[in-house]
């Protein structure tokens, strides 16, 4: 029970920073779930999906309610792109769970990757001299592809490479790409989850766990809408880079202590 309530506490926290800035909270999530160390990798990026899948849902939801305003024929390719992506992100991971067999070695290569789009979205968040004009059918296929499958072999549901990409290759401002960034990750986890439930890996899990994940989810993604929308879009990229910083050095920690 105490270890539900400290994911709770994490996933809550996580999603109303993650909602504000587009992260997703599964950045933060996936690395404070490794540092609690109570479940096995697998099960920890099967809660950080399921969380993030549903901040997605209610962060969307409440933010159209609010008046946000998406480009549909956008919104509808970045998402084509980010079911095929979470599919094969989702495959990706599996193939090297069974290829690796070492949980520990694993997530050190998610922890290295992890920190290498981290690096990049924060140089870019604060050097953003160079600017895309992606718009073409094929390439939002293709963005929304990328961003599916780097966030969901990482664990980390979108993270902030989809901000600083999407904003790279079509020249959006970040209140918009948080927005278009929430969209892809609704759609890559919801592929990924689905493809976990259809191979009854999840017949195995700790789904108690669920019980305080969900919930927790939803209140975090509902404030968080509530936030951005009322937050300048200065205040929008503060919080986005203050929350890199932090998940960088957690990721850091993350790797020491797999090493020691």
């Amino acid at each position: 029970m105490q270890v539900y309530l400290i994911y709770a506490v994490i996933i809550f926290c996580a999603n109303v920073v993650g909602s504000i800035a587009g992260m997703g909270g599964g950045v933060i999530i996936k690395p404070l779930l490794d540092l609690v160390g109570a479940h096995p990798l697998v099960q920890i990026n099967f809660f950080s999906s399921v969380a993030v899948f549903t901040m997605a849902i209610f962060s969307t939801y409440r933010q159209t309610k609010q008046g946000m305003r998406l480009n549909k024929r956008f919104a509808l390719l970045i998402s084509v792109g980010a079911v095929v992506g979470g599919w094969l992100g989702n495959s990706t991971f599996n193939q090297l769970h069974l290829i690796l067999k070492n949980d520990a070695l694993l997530n050190q290569i998610q922890i290295g990757l992890t920190v290498l789009t981290l690096v990049f979205a924060l140089f870019y968040s604060l050097m953003p001299a160079v600017h895309f004009h992606w718009q073409r059918g094929d390439q939002l296929v293709l963005i929304g592809a990328f961003l599916g499958w780097i966030s969901t072999l990482l664990g980390i549901g979108g993270g902030p490479i989809n901000v600083a990409l999407i904003m790279l290759c079509c020249s959006i401002p970040i209140r918009e790409a948080t927005s278009y960034s929430i969209v892809t990750i609704l759609f890559s986890q919801l592929s990924k989850l689905m493809t976990v439930v259809a191979t009854g890996a999840v017949v195995s899990f700790d789904l108690k766990a669920l019980w305080f994940v969900i919930p927790a989810a939803a209140i975090g993604g509902t404030v968080g809408a509530m936030f951005s929308h009322t937050i300048r879009a200065q205040q929008i990229e503060l919080v986005y880079r203050f929350a890199i910083v932090g998940v960088i050095a957690i990721n850091l920690y993350n790797n020491y202590l797999l090493m020691a």
